[in-house]
């Protein structure tokens, strides 16, 4: 067999250019999007056309379908995007990734637009060295758009020769002729090679490449599109993993929308595709049908011919070049068959399935209940863009802030937690539980700021407005409580790389620290729930204060005295001092939030 292993590698390194520049490239347009797109996913309401358009957008922006459906998981996660909302921008991203299909189809076969790669490369040289960030990511950009063409150029080109292999297209052969069942078996292997390569983009590219090369049908190769749209579906599904049940929901509900899109058209699977080939023959370049069989002749008639046009030479005579120029006429025609049917798919997909969003909600529910260990970071009482009065938003954003101040007790204890643990296993797996809810704490600080700054729009009283500063600013230093919280279990990470440990008596410090940190921070809470706060409920708290700086200070003297006396390491001592100071900053950060209130008496009923 003259298709060598060093060929199969140089296909898969093919393959990787490919995958390489289609990741390069998204993330660049990601960097110089910056924050936008995760602001747009974020303002999503229940409006489910808004939501399909918003991930046909981003999709179509970023290329990625896989990058989407994880931003919207991890929106779920954190509780910023419901359920429902989460299913609308998912089917959308489904839409969005057929723009990749149909880059590929009139750029990537019409001309050969990976000539331009180099060029563009040396384009983006200074862009990627230049001083500014959003330069580089411009830089990042380019360079990823070229390799993506030059791998899609060097995978047409590292394809085995079927006429120099006849037992590979025998083996083909043996499986494209079962009839429908062959359908199904190359759905099958659509959707596998979508896992193996995670990228449905690619696995499209390879598709079209196989038909354009006469190796599979038109209709297999629409069975292979139909695969590559459940495969596709893994990656959303890997991130929830290890997120909480409503993220297992989102990525449960990806995978529900592909399976019963792909189980309805294979239902309607001839009359589909033949309208997509009628569709294209029309008002397109030409029959996609037409390909197979005309290479199945050429092969018959003029296997010299044959082998000429699809082994890529070009000493090619008048005649020979005239049968080329015929072919790749009808690989154009198949490559825009497969990317109409690929979009028409979806987009039908999403016209129906639209209406069943709540269906889809209750399933997943159904599917996946909730368990006592499961957490849920959804808003509990912004629910929704639509303002209530003044006073009624006021009531539900201050309710919001005593769960926003609540979640922050539950860090305080995994924090107080993770100091003992010993197995490193148990501690990477709570303290990536902290940052989790550090994350949480930043999205949820911006949801509660654009709610009020939308309330503020409004007509207000002057009362209302002090209220609403004083809901702000607690709102801001509340999630400074969850910074400092997990800068303390950054710190006893830091320890635990060094291979320090405390000894009994620091421990006993740290304790006594922490309690006093932990007795203000319920007396906030309190403090936040009370409906007319005075100057002198805050006295306890500025007691509470003065205690934990006075002790402190003796902390830090005691600790020079014990180095010097070679109680303990340096370095041990460096990390003592560095939590015991920032259990001060995180009673500093609770003052904050207790003089929000009491200072102005903010007159808020909660509900």
């Amino acid at each position: 067999m003259s298709y060598s292993f060093f060929d199969f590698l140089k296909l898969v390194g093919s393959l990787g250019m490919f995958l390489y520049g289609m990741k390069i490239m998204s993330e660049g347009l990601q960097k110089v999007a910056g924050d936008k797109l995760r602001n747009i996913l974020s303002a999503m309401t229940t409006n489910r056309v808004t939501g399909v358009l918003t991930g046909v957008l981003i999709t179509a922006l970023i290329q990625s379908s896989s990058a989407t459906t994880v931003m919207v998981v991890s929106f779920v996660n954190a509780g910023l995007l419901s359920l429902a909302q989460s299913i609308s921008v998912i089917m959308g991203a489904n839409v969005g990734t057929t723009v990749t299909a149909w880059i590929i189809s009139i750029l990537g076969f019409k001309f050969d637009i990976s000539v331009l790669s180099l060029p563009l490369i040396g384009l983006s040289l200074p862009l990627i060295f230049s001083s500014k960030s959003k330069r580089k990511s411009w830089g990042e950009f380019i360079i990823g758009f070229a390799l993506l063409f030059m791998g899609l150029d060097f995978l047409k080109g590292s394809v085995p020769d079927l006429q120099s292999n006849p037992e590979m297209l025998a083996f083909l052969r043996q499986y494209t002729d079962m009839g429908f069942g062959s359908i199904l078996l190359f759905l099958l292997i659509g959707s596998i090679l979508t896992v193996i390569v995670q990228s449905s983009s690619a696995t499209v590219a390879i598709t079209l490449i196989m038909c354009s090369q006469g190796w599979i049908s038109f209709e297999i190769a629409c069975a292979m599109v139909l695969g590559e749209n459940i495969g596709t579906t893994v990656t959303a599904n890997l991130a929830a993993l290890s997120a909480n049940v409503s993220a297992r929901r989102a990525a449960l509900a990806h995978l529900m929308f592909n399976i019963f899109g792909v189980i309805w058209v294979l239902c309607l699977f001839y009359p589909f595709t033949n309208l997509v080939g009628n569709i294209v023959n029309k008002i397109g370049p030409g029959d996609p049908y037409a390909l197979t069989t005309f290479l199945n002749n050429l092969e018959l008639t003029d296997p010299e011919t044959f082998k000429a046009v699809t082994s890529g030479t070009t000493n090619l005579t008048t005649a020979q070049a005239a049968v080329k120029t015929q072919m790749l006429s009808l690989q154009t025609s198949v490559s825009y068959g497969l990317s109409l049917f690929h979009t028409m798919f979806n987009i039908t997909n999403v016209l129906l399935m639209i209406w069943f969003v709540k269906l889809y909600v209750v399933i997943c529910t159904k599917l996946i209940p909730n368990k006592d260990s499961d957490e849920e970071f959804q808003l509990k009482y912004i629910t929704s863009s639509m303002l209530s009065t003044a006073e009624l938003s006021i009531v539900e954003a201050k309710s919001e802030l005593v769960a926003f101040a609540e979640r922050t007790d539950k860090m305080y204890h995994f924090v107080k937690e993770l100091r003992d643990i010993k197995n490193e296993n148990d501690f990477i797996k709570l303290y990536g539980r902290i940052e989790k809810y550090e994350n949480i704490a930043d999205r949820v600080e911006i949801e509660i700021a654009n709610y009020l700054n939308k309330v503020s729009e409004g007509r207000l009283s002057s009362d209302s407005k002090e209220e609403i500063r004083d809901i702000l600013r607690a709102n801001t230093e509340i999630e400074s409580v969850a910074d400092s919280l997990c800068n303390l279990a950054r710190i006893l990470k830091r320890r635990n790389e060094a291979k320090s440990t405390f000894p009994e008596e620091l421990n006993q410090n740290i304790d006594t620290m922490l309690a006093l940190a932990h007795k203000a921070l319920l007396h906030m809470i309190e403090v936040i729930k009370m409906n007319d706060p005075k100057e002198d409920d805050a006295l306890p708290t500025y007691n509470m204060e003065n205690e934990i700086n006075l002790l402190r200070n003796q902390l830090k003297m005691r600790n020079i005295e014990d180095v010097n006396a070679h109680k303990y390491d340096y370095e041990v001592g460096v990390f003592y001092m560095d939590y015991i100071t920032e259990c001060e900053r995180l009673g500093d950060f609770i003052v904050n939030v207790v003089e929000a209130f009491c200072n102005q008496g903010a007159k808020i009923k909660i509900k």
